[in-house]
């Protein structure tokens, strides 16, 4: 009989294999694939469709590119129109980060996206716990190329720190810097501005042209630990809890599928009997609980959450990697943001990365399973331990 990470890799290799962008024909694929593999464990899922634009690199290519016209119109004297023109490329871009409004994305052209919602447990009970993956995989790009941890680990950035680089801090500092220059008059920050949006314009498109990765690790593994799970609660339900094992689409996008999961379910979701708990890259090396995300703003994760998870992992003798924050964002900021109590189990490499982000190598072949397994295992510990006693 196949070990449970043989079961996992099998999956795995099955998913990776699907070419699945945001909001795409290969993502409804995944996301059909992932309601057959349910099927086969006895468990019923079922797919809702959503509007969304399925890309990042649009939004924040317009508003770097709004951010290089005003500073070219601060630079030829045009202040005023400098001035409007950077502020509106940082405002846009900005208000596109999760969990904000995103308005710079709705006249841009609108697709589907496929969230997939297996529901398990007691359908009656009080209680609540949804666990999150995403199926969709991310385009690959020059910015994430896998000699820059390295790079950055020797010139002392990474051991110091216990909050990944503000990558997006660029992007919408160079439209700001264009603002400030036309205000100001001072053609240094014009000229930085201008640099920065460029640069940031130039990125969004080399991302855009490329195709999606793999995307095993970055988010396969959590898939494949949904159809774990699914399968050791159809075999031992839990007491006292309804489960919704959801995997959203559009996670690469800017959290579009988390965020039209929100506007359907959170109405229906109480926040004092709720509780969210986000699976992301964990076919790392080592799992960790994130104390904190978000793109500009750091949004912190609450104790009690992280208390938590963090017991059980002990319990369970599960090694996390500790006090790490991320300057990004995952599917866990909307309900973080909405008022619930929300945790993130993800994993990292030593130099405190997702191992193969969003890179071509983001294979089956490289995810630690045994990682995997763990994040399963502590995933089943905290759905048990809510259904006993309440936070």
């Amino acid at each position: 009989m196949a070990s449970e990470q043989d079961w996992l890799r099998a999956r795995l290799e099955e998913l990776e294999r699907i070419d699945r962008p945001s909001a795409s024909e290969g993502e409804r694929e995944a996301a059909e694939w992932l309601v057959d593999r349910f099927a086969e464990l006895g468990a019923e899922a079922r797919i809702e469709a959503e509007p969304a634009h399925g890309t990042y690199w649009w939004p924040l290519g317009i508003g770097a590119g709004l951010g290089a016209l005003g500073a070219v119109a601060a630079l030829r004297g045009r202040r005023r129109l400098g001035a409007v023109l950077g502020a509106l490329g940082a405002a846009g871009i900005a208000d596109d980060f999760p969990p904000a409004r995103r308005r710079l994305r709705r006249p841009l052209p609108q697709r589907t996206t496929y969230n997939v919602v297996c529901e398990l447990g007691d359908p009656a009970a009080e209680r609540t716990v949804v666990l999150i993956a995403h199926h969709d995989a991310a385009h690959s790009g020059l910015v994430f190329h896998p000699g820059i941890p390295p790079l950055a680990d020797r010139l002392g950035l990474i051991e110091r720190a216990d909050t990944s680089p503000p990558l997006m801090a660029p992007v919408v500092g160079g439209p700001l810097l264009a603002a400030l220059g036309a205000l100001s008059g001072r053609r240094p920050l014009a000229k930085l501005g201008l640099l920065l949006s460029a640069g940031s314009a130039a990125a969004m498109v080399d991302i855009g042209l490329r195709k999606a990765v793999p995307g095993a690790n970055d988010n396969g593994t959590s898939v494949v630990a949904l159809l774990a799970l699914a399968r050791r609660l159809r075999e031992e339900p839990p007491v006292g809890i309804r489960v919704i094992l959801l995997s959203t689409g559009s996670e690469e996008s800017f959290s579009e599928g988390m965020k039209a999961f929100g506007e359907r379910h959170f109405p229906a979701l109480p926040r004092e009997s709720t509780f969210f708990l986000c699976l992301e890259s964990i076919g790392s090396p080592h799992l960790l609980v994130l104390r904190g995300e978000g793109f500009l703003k750091m949004h912190e994760y609450p104790p009690r959450a992280l208390a938590l998870i963090d017991g059980l992992a002990a319990e369970l003798d599960i090694w996390l990697y500790p006090n790490l924050r991320l300057h990004n964002g995952t599917d866990g900021l909307e309900p973080l943001a909405a008022g619930y109590e929300t945790a993130v189990l993800a994993g990292c490499t030593d130099l405190k990365q997702p191992a193969n982000y969003h890179w071509p190598n983001d294979l089956a072949a490289n995810v630690d399973f045994g990682t995997v397994a763990d994040g399963v295992r502590l995933a089943e510990a905290t759905i048990r331990r809510l259904g006993e006693r309440w936070l």
